[in-house]
């Protein structure tokens, strides 16, 4: 913005812009002027073109400052168009913000008289939502009385368990319960995995030693004994130590509890011409076994070694369904040599009855001969009855001789 008086005009103006080149032509004139001049004082050869040049320059210096003075007249004419214009709008702006303002104004009022009715419906739902709440909320209070009443009976229940649990840990913690504890947990899975004539539980050796259970397998391998083992002070001592020093003596009481199992049942319940040549070792303990399949392998490897096979309640109803089908097998082999003598005997049976057959077929062949014949007579017989009925004796021809029946004999 340039103020020039009491006017200021805009740089953006053209015709500023117009007056502003003007200048800066006139400017550059002088510029050339005075360089015009510089080479005068140089060359006296070139002085009557340089005046005729200043002289031209100086037209152009008039005609400029003319051409200014107009310049000076429009931007006035323009500066004042621009005020009026800007009374103008001024004016329209005034004009359309009382119309606005009063445009909202009843707006407003509109606005209000419907936020009014729909506070109304509101606070009506909102007394027939709190109506409809409160029965909901009474239906609720009942539901959760009753749901707490459950609560309480599954608090008992819960109550009842940690009895149960707290007992469990007592029988788990005395070595005579808790071998109790493991024979009855082997008892239950050899029950439901092999018949009741295929075991025997609490089975006495020659030696004097008594088996868990003792499966009852046809030779090769012959009966095995399963004898159920529970390291559960070793296991519990491994799984508190914090420290690796407590952790190395905790590993080698586990050894060495599991090594004396190995030990006891390789030594006890392998009877060479008694029993099979290995015997299974269970654990009533999932995590037990998982523990020696995953960080003791050199103990199992010594199990193996001893031909002693360390199961897991799952593992052993795995191997006790194998010896199922081995005890199926071997059953159907010891009726092998019954099934062939019945097979024998059914074969004699089968040859009588063709005999029979045979000898019924031909006593058929004799009766259908004799019917045969026997009708053959009876049709003569009628044939004979016929004539004589008719007293037709003339047609009645004589039978030849080979065909005469005697008086005394019946005809066949």
């Amino acid at each position: 913005m340039i103020q020039i008086g009491d006017h200021s005009y805009s740089l953006q103006d053209p015709i500023v812009m117009a007056v502003l080149g003007a200048a800066a032509i006139v400017l550059l004139i002088l510029l050339m002027l005075f360089l015009a001049l510089r080479a005068a004082n140089r060359s006296a050869r070139t002085t009557e073109p340089m005046a005729q040049q200043l002289a031209f320059l100086g037209q152009n210096v008039q005609q400029l400052s003319m051409g200014q003075e107009q310049l000076r007249g429009g931007l006035a004419h323009v500066s004042d168009a621009q005020a009026n214009a800007q009374v103008q709008m001024i004016q329209t702006v005034e004009a359309r913000l009382s119309a606005v303002q009063q445009h909202m104004n009843d707006r407003l009022a509109d606005n209000a008289m419907r936020a009014q009715r729909a506070l109304t419906e509101m606070q009506e739902k909102m007394s027939t939502t709190l109506h409809g709440s409160s029965k909901q909320t009474a239906t609720s209070l009942t539901q959760l009385q009753e749901r707490l009443a459950a609560i309480d009976k599954a608090q008992d229940n819960i109550t009842k368990l940690s009895g149960d649990v707290l007992s469990l840990q007592d029988i788990l913690s005395n070595k005579q319960t808790r071998g109790a504890f493991g024979e009855i947990q082997l008892n239950d899975i050899v029950s439901k995995a092999l018949p009741s004539d295929s075991y025997s539980l609490q089975h006495t050796l020659s030696n004097g030693r008594r088996a868990d259970c003792l499966i009852h397998l046809p030779n090769p391998p012959g009966p095995i004994v399963i004898d159920s083992k529970f390291p559960l002070e070793a296991y519990e001592a491994l799984r508190r130590a914090e420290t690796p020093p407590q952790l190395a003596e905790a590993a080698r009481q586990m050894k060495t509890a599991v090594r004396a199992h190995i030990k006891a049942i390789s030594e006890r319940y392998i009877i060479e011409g008694e029993t099979a040549d290995g015997a299974l070792l269970f654990l009533p303990s999932e995590a037990v076994y998982a523990e020696l399949h995953a960080n003791f392998a050199d103990i199992v490897r010594e199990g193996f070694a001893a031909r002693v096979w360390i199961v897991s309640p799952t593992t052993c109803m795995a191997t006790l369904n194998t010896m199922r089908a081995i005890l199926k097998d071997a059953r159907m082999r010891e009726q092998a040599g019954a099934i062939r003598k019945e097979l024998s005997l059914l074969h004699k049976d089968v040859e009588r009855l063709g005999d029979r057959v045979e000898n019924l077929d031909r006593h058929f062949g004799q009766a259908a001969k004799d019917i045969s014949e026997i009708k053959i007579s009876a049709d003569k017989a009628g044939r004979r009855a016929q004539r004589l009925d008719n007293f037709d004796f003339e047609e009645l021809a004589p039978d030849p001789v080979p065909n005469v029946v005697p008086l005394g004999k019946q005809e066949r």
